[in-house]
């Protein structure tokens, strides 16, 4: 069974990676040995997650170390999990590690639950404007079309792109629904091929791009505790944190700390090159720990931080996006009743005039 398990395509979710973490550290801590814990756990686990005990399990009888296990679950643990394990292993502290890890998962489910909460609204009010929008040209305009073409008055122009526009769906509605799905398709392709460019246009949108550079320093310096915390070379961990990162310039810049630091000099000078980029309060406190020795602790401390700033950003972001959608939709819903209203309203005061 084992020789047959496929690596590569198995996956866990958030919640069962930190579960299966949580366990191995609790059973580490109070002194089973790792094999020992792999078995018990076998015996209560099923689906992907017993997959993977069972090639950890194999592996472990071998005599291989478990982040070479791992290490064949790239759709699990990502390059940094695996080096923060394999450095905890050699320095003989993985119990602690492992706990570590799982509360970094928890940080980042928190920093998607907290953006998907902040989007729903949004995203419920988009859909409902969606709907009046289609039930207004596709149900009420026909009727109202009708009624004005038995009147002969004079449209305004609004009401004129409103009737076009009912017309034009509803005679070329599945020409429509299958242009829509060839556009979905294409976003898909383009995504998946081009994630990277996608992704950096949505990135540089107003109201996103702070947003997401302060998670971007966020994960930056929680992975970076994480791996000086293991024992990891500064110049290892900053090359492993250039791939947790989203923006491509905050990439970049940690790439160029890195350089600097081969260069001799400190990482604050790297992140203090670009000068803007990155908050000074960020600068400081990194420059404090390297001034200390205490360099991991100072990045847990930003991390922290960074975790406020995001939730307060998220907040005000919230606030902002509900009255001005709001204020669109009604706009334009308004807009569209007072194009229905208007000629009724001017037939009236014509027939009152004659």
């Amino acid at each position: 069974m084992q020789e047959q398990i496929d690596t590569r395509g198995i996956s866990l979710s958030a919640k069962d990676k930190m579960a299966l973490l949580d366990n191995l550290s609790t059973m580490l801590t109070a002194g089973i040995s790792i094999l020992e814990a792999v078995d018990s756990l076998i015996e209560d686990s099923k689906g992907s997650q017993q997959k993977l005990l069972f090639v950890l399990r194999k592996d472990l009888v071998q005599g291989k170390h478990v982040y070479n296990a791992l290490a064949r679950f790239p759709h699990v643990f990502d390059h940094v999990t695996v080096n923060i394990i394999k450095a905890s292993e050699e320095a003989g502290t993985l119990d602690i590690t492992l706990k570590d890890i799982k509360n970094h998962i928890q940080k980042e489910m928190e920093f998607t639950d907290k953006i998907r909460s902040a989007m729903i609204y949004p995203v419920l009010i988009f859909i409902v404007f969606i709907g009046v929008l289609l039930m207004i040209l596709v149900v009420v305009m026909p009727k109202m079309a009708t009624v004005f073409t038995r009147m002969k008055v004079e449209l305004p122009l609004p009401t004129k792109i409103m009737i076009f526009s009912s017309a034009f769906i509803l005679n070329n509605s599945i020409a429509l629904i299958i242009g829509l799905v060839i556009a979905l398709i294409l976003l898909v392709v383009l995504y998946k091929k081009k994630r990277s460019l996608v992704m950096g246009v949505f990135f540089s949108l107003p109201l996103i791009s702070g947003l997401i550079k302060q998670i971007d320093i966020s994960r930056f310096t929680r992975s970076m505790f994480l791996l000086l915390s293991a024992g990891l070379t500064l110049t290892s961990a900053l090359e492993l944190c250039a791939d947790v990162v989203w923006r491509s310039d905050m990439k970049r810049l940690i790439l160029h700390a890195k350089e600097t630091v081969l260069g001799g000099r400190r990482v604050s000078d790297g992140f203090r090159d670009k000068k803007g980029f990155i908050p000074m309060i960020v600068v400081k406190l990194i420059e404090a720990g390297e001034k200390t020795g205490s360099l991991d602790k100072s990045m847990q401390d930003i991390s922290e931080h960074m975790d406020y700033e995001v939730s307060r950003t998220l907040t005000t972001l919230t606030a902002l996006l509900e009255p001005i959608m709001l204020i669109f939709i009604g706009v334009i819903v308004g807009g569209m009743m007072v194009s229905i209203i208007a000629p009724i309203y001017s037939l009236i005061g014509s027939v009152n005039g004659g």
